[in-house]
């Protein structure tokens, strides 16, 4: 599992800079820059919708990335010890990336 800090904090999914969904996907097969990623995951929090109550915020969660070609990419999995998603103020998933892609 890889740990995550997310500084996303329109998503839905963010607790405390740590995400309550289990596990996340990172969009971006073409990537070769963080700005071509995306968290596929992002849900927008929206006025009136509170938190996602089901699951509990954990800095360790499963990583599936399309991004392949950046050096973390092991089978569509993410191998980084620790990854950033950012995007402050994202209203949607095109504005989130993953800070720490790196291209292999």
């Amino acid at each position: 599992m890889t740990k995550l800090v997310c500084s996303v904090d329109t998503c839905i999914h963010n607790s405390d800079h740590y995400c309550c969904k289990g596990k996340i996907k990172v969009d971006g097969e073409n990537a070769d820059m963080p700005s071509s990623t995306c968290c596929a995951s992002f849900d927008e929090k929206k006025d009136g919708r509170c938190c996602n109550s089901y699951e509990s915020p954990d800095e360790s969660l499963e990583v599936a990335c399309d991004a392949v070609k950046c050096m973390y990419n092991k089978a569509n999995m993410c191998t980084a010890g620790k990854i950033g998603i950012a995007g402050s103020g994202a209203k949607k998933m095109e504005q989130t990336e993953c800070a720490t892609f790196r291209k292999s």
